[in-house]
């Protein structure tokens, strides 16, 4: 007992110390530093002010005097990860028509800074939050940018676009009806500091509306997603030149039409000509792993997503999911089980690069938990090299949102965002289901697996 108080009290001091420590140097750890080649043993990593400055090994650089010096032993340390489709409105209740009705107020405050911790605590140093009402998501980016929450780096779409919005989801769905519209909304998500316009039924949009949302988008800078669930959205995306499109979807159908395949690899075809790679975020863990979940729910009683959100809102979001193989939301998932391989393999012929993404925050996908289950099926169901998958979750998020510059691989210049795993993650990609180190910044919120509540703030783990 004695023992176990010792090490709790000294990985305290070491948070606290490391916490606020303005040169870091991490020390010992094997490092996969997101650009693919052969990872770098015994490697040093020197940190000022929250930005890498060198990288090396224990050989090649020394530590200066001065630098707080954490040991990063047996452990593989990589970027960041990044969450490529993620929902902070959402935490896993499985009802939205209640959960829009009876928590909109309570987005800003509760909800979207609790999803955002959880996310950070995964490992998760920057997210693409794709869908929730416009102030509510710039208000949490500038308190995450500010340090007064604890959170990832977000880059928001705020309202999704689309015709027309479903009732009731007037606050986060903006409907389009003409390209007047079109420019006016576009402008207004821009100056708001809205990073990405995400599309959804755009093939029912008239194409005008939709191409001068994508082209006003553009000029201002912003990166378009979009929806891919039907074929005709997928043609309508390719015409009018959406970045990146989302989800593995088609329902029950088992493969994607072949002269949607053609035009896909028609713009892979073009690459720079054409602004880029083009981008496929296919969020398929959830629908893998629905039986999974159904057979044994125990992953459901985590209290790993409790952190941030109030008692009452825990207790509703437990008592949505108590018959997870039940719900209405899920009715045509093991039907759609099936196509996912023929799916992924289509869409990785065609020459999409891939980014992790996995719709965290809808029903019992919680953010706590989701990323490292979408690393985990890519790797060990859909047969995707896991240099490919880690790099899906680092390197190419962060060249998609054109911040390449300062994410995405831990080397001289950028953000110390970085984490760690006890293990061979190369081996064991699950490993990321426990990660043990967390820095963003230059500041440890995370270290041997113990959380460094004073970084964190009043987030508390329950209240």
């Amino acid at each position: 007992m004695l023992r176990h108080i010792l090490k709790a009290a000294l990985a305290s001091a070491l948070l606290a110390f490391s916490a606020q420590a303005e040169q870091t140097a991490l020390v010992g750890g094997r490092l996969i530093d997101g650009f693919g080649h052969r990872p770098i043993a015994n490697s040093v990593i020197l940190i000022k002010d929250g930005v890498i400055e060198k990288v090396g090994t224990k050989e090649t650089l020394k530590v200066p005097e001065g630098y707080n010096v954490v040991s990063t032993e047996g452990m593989d340390l990589l970027p960041g990860l990044w969450e490529s489709h993620a929902h902070l409105m959402l935490n896993g209740h499985a009802d939205y028509e209640h959960w829009d009705k009876a928590y909109i107020n309570r987005l800003a405050d509760e909800i979207m800074p609790a999803s955002a911790a959880q996310l950070l605590l995964a490992g998760v140093t920057s997210a693409r939050d794709l869908g929730a009402p416009l102030e509510a998501s710039v208000s949490v980016k500038a308190r995450i940018a500010s340090g007064e929450t604890p959170g990832p780096r977000l880059f928001i779409s705020g309202p999704f676009l689309q015709d027309e919005p479903y009732p009731g989801t007037e606050a986060f769905r903006w409907g389009v009806k003409s390209v007047s519209e079109a420019r006016e909304k576009v402008k207004i998500l821009h100056e708001a500091g809205v990073d990405i316009v995400k599309l959804i039924d755009q093939d029912k949009m008239d194409y005008e509306v939709a191409k001068t949302i994508v082209h006003h988008a553009h000029k201002y800078g912003m990166k378009v997603v979009a929806h891919s669930h039907r074929p005709d959205e997928i043609r309508r995306g390719l015409q009018i030149g959406v970045d990146n499109f989302e989800h593995t979807g088609l329902t029950t159908a088992p493969e994607y039409p072949a002269d949607v395949m053609e035009k896909l690899k028609e713009r892979t075809a073009t690459g720079r000509v054409a602004g880029g790679p083009l981008y496929w975020t296919p969020t398929v863990e959830g629908l893998w792993n629905f039986q999974y979940t159904v057979d044994n729910p125990e992953k459901l009683d985590s209290n790993c997503w409790h952190r941030g959100l109030k008692d009452d809102t825990i207790a509703d979001i437990k008592q949505s999911i108590q018959n997870p193989g039940q719900l209405g939301y899920t009715q045509l998932t093991p039907l759609r089980r099936p196509t996912l391989k023929r799916k992924i393999a289509q869409l990785r012929e065609a020459g999409l690069v891939f980014l992790v993404g996995t719709d965290s925050g809808i029903p019992m996908k919680f953010h706590c938990q989701s990323t490292w289950n979408e690393m985990d099926v890519w790797v060990n169901v859909m047969d995707i090299p896991v240099m490919d998958t880690i790099r899906a979750a680092t390197y190419w998020p962060a060249v998609m949102m054109g911040v390449a510059d300062k994410q995405g691989t831990v080397s001289a210049g950028k953000y110390a965002d970085i984490i760690g795993v006890k293990g061979d993650v190369l081996r064991h990609i699950n490993l990321l289901s426990r990660v043990d180190f967390v820095m963003k910044d230059g500041t440890v919120y995370k270290y041997d697996g113990q959380v460094n509540e004073a970084a964190m703030g009043p987030l508390a783990l329950t209240n």
